[in-house]
């Protein structure tokens, strides 16, 4: 999710694209990127309130990095000079020094002239930005820090189903996690609609998957859950209301709420969820749709804990692993953002 480069004011005011990652180099096992696997030598730039970067805080916490990889969470409500660590005493990250993500991308490359976006990746003794590629640094935790993984971390991409679970990430990509966005930035009726149609036609397409079998690809959680659940989470607060997929909410799809609120009620996925991050981001942040900045009141959360079933398709949540331990502290989602 981009936080500068061109003003927050311009969304809704003009088509949209997602602009690729400028970043890709890779953090791997062999290092053949400049960048080694490494415990403590890495620090992760989230946002709760993006989907994007919750994926990499989901992976990171179900594989056991947490050690490993320290994680910077940023203000969820950031300015025109990118993504700020106005949470931090001082403004400034602990870690980093740091008072903009911006400054990271700076010291990497000098003028850089596009958006800052996170996740983010940044290298400590050198404070150089060295990916944001959302798309490949949760594959990345889950095939190439197996080393660091905690005991019992389960197989997020296992290599016998990584076609199937593409090609099902192709498609929630296209129209879900991106279709939300195209929707909600639309700029003409005909654009809108075309998008809102292509979102809740492959909603309904993941419905008919979802009411046999408990999670998308096999019988465990893996790589494309994360990337689902990650805009599911969001769909009420915000998607329905401030983006304008309202042909129906989450709750109104019982395949679909089940499923989410079976992930939420699994370690590493609810407990990583900052609500009031995500609202005041969306919408404070995007005064080309909101321009009064208003966050609503709603909607009720309480649901999200409530019985979901889902455990009667059958279903091993961790394969032959088992659940994370508890949040980190020092990690754990404020009161004001839980159910």
């Amino acid at each position: 999710m981009s936080g500068a480069g061109d003003g927050n004011s311009a969304y809704g005011r003009r088509p949209f694209e997602r602009s690729k990652a400028h970043f890709t180099d890779r953090i791997t096992a062999d290092g053949r990127d400049g960048w080694p696997v490494a415990a403590g030598r890495y620090r992760l730039v989230v946002s709760r309130a993006c989907p994007w970067a919750s994926r990499a805080v989901i992976s990171r916490r179900l594989l056991g990095l947490e050690a490993s990889v320290s994680l910077a969470i940023t203000d969820p409500v950031q300015d025109d000079r990118s993504w700020r660590f106005g949470l931090d005493p001082g403004g400034r990250d602990p870690v980093l020094g740091i008072h903009f993500l911006s400054e990271a991308y700076e010291r990497r490359e000098t003028g850089y002239p596009g958006g800052v976006s996170v996740p983010a990746i940044v290298d400590i003794p050198t404070g150089k930005l060295v990916t944001n590629d959302y798309e490949r640094i949760t594959l990345d935790f889950a095939t190439e820090w197996t080393a660091l993984h905690r005991e019992g971390a389960p197989d997020l991409y296992p290599e016998h189903l990584r076609d199937e679970i593409d090609e099902v990430m192709a498609e929630v990509y296209e129209d879900v996690n991106n279709g939300v966005y195209r929707a909600g930035f639309a700029t003409e009726q005909a654009e809108y609609e075309a998008a809102c149609s292509a979102v809740f036609r492959r909603l309904e397409l993941l419905t008919e998957r979802l009411a046999r079998q408990r999670y998308l690809v096999g019988d465990t959680i893996t790589e494309a859950d994360i990337r689902l659940f990650t805009t599911l989470v969001r769909f009420d607060a915000v998607y329905h209301g401030h983006f304008k997929c309202n042909r129906w909410k989450l709750t109104e799809n019982p395949v679909l709420w089940a499923y989410a609120r079976d992930l939420f009620q699994t370690p590493g996925f609810g407990d990583t969820v900052d609500f009031d991050h995500i609202k005041r981001h969306y919408y404070q942040v995007h005064t080309g749709i909101n321009p009064t900045r208003i966050v609503p009141l709603g909607p009720d959360l309480s649901g999200w804990l409530t019985a979901h079933h889902r455990e009667e398709l059958g279903g091993r949540p961790f394969g032959d692993g088992v659940p994370p331990g508890p949040v980190r502290a020092g990690e754990e989602v404020p009161a004001a953002g839980r159910p």
